[in-house]
C-alpha cells in the first residue's frame, strides 16, 4: 500500500459526523483490511508508523506524555490527508487537538486486529519507522 492507497483507505472509512477517539474509523479500517489481502495490512502499518513517526516531534509533544503524545499524533492521521499536512507544516495547528484532548488511539491497533482476522494469530508487528513517542531522535534534538 503506497501512501495514497492509505490516505484513501483513511477517507473512505472516516464515518460522517461526530467520531470521538476515532473508533467507528478503526473499526471499519479494520474491517476492510480483513478483507483485503494480507499485503494491504502490512502496507497499512507501514504507512500509519511513518505518518506517526514524522509527528513524533519535540514542537508537537514536548509537553505531553508519551501516551498523549502517540494518541494526538493519531487523531492528527484520523482526520484525514489535508489536516495531516497541514498540521505537520504548522505546529500551531496541533494545539487543538492537544486542547480538546482529541485521541485516536484504535486506530493504533486496526492492522493487529485485520492481521488477527485474517491468519488467526497474533502480529509481532515490526515497521520501518518506529511510532512510539520519542522514537523519532531527528525530531526530538535539541535545537
Amino acid at each position: 500500500m503506497d501512501e495514497d492507497a492509505f490516505w484513501q483507505l483513511i477517507a473512505e472509512c472516516r464515518p460522517p459526523g461526530p467520531d470521538p477517539d476515532a473508533e467507528r474509523l478503526a473499526a471499519e479500517v479494520e474491517a476492510r483490511l480483513a478483507d483485503a489481502p494480507l499485503s494491504a495490512v502490512i502496507g497499512f502499518a507501514e504507512q500509519l508508523a511513518t505518518a506517526l513517526h514524522r509527528l513524533d516531534r519535540r514542537e508537537y509533544g514536548a509537553d505531553l506524555s508519551g501516551d498523549a503524545s502517540l494518541y494526538t499524533r493519531a487523531a492528527v492521521v484520523a482526520a484525514g490527508r489535508a489536516e495531516y499536512e497541514a498540521v505537520l507544516g504548522d505546529p500551531e495547528l496541533f494545539r487543538p487537538y492537544v486542547r480538546d484532548l482529541r485521541w485516536a488511539e484504535a486506530l493504533l491497533y486496526a492492522p493487529d486486529q485485520a492481521y488477527r482476522r485474517l491468519t488467526g494469530r497474533e502480529w509481532d508487528r515490526s515497521t520501518r519507522h518506529n511510532y512510539e513517542s520519542y522514537a523519532n531522535t531527528e525530531g526530538w534534538a535539541a535545537r
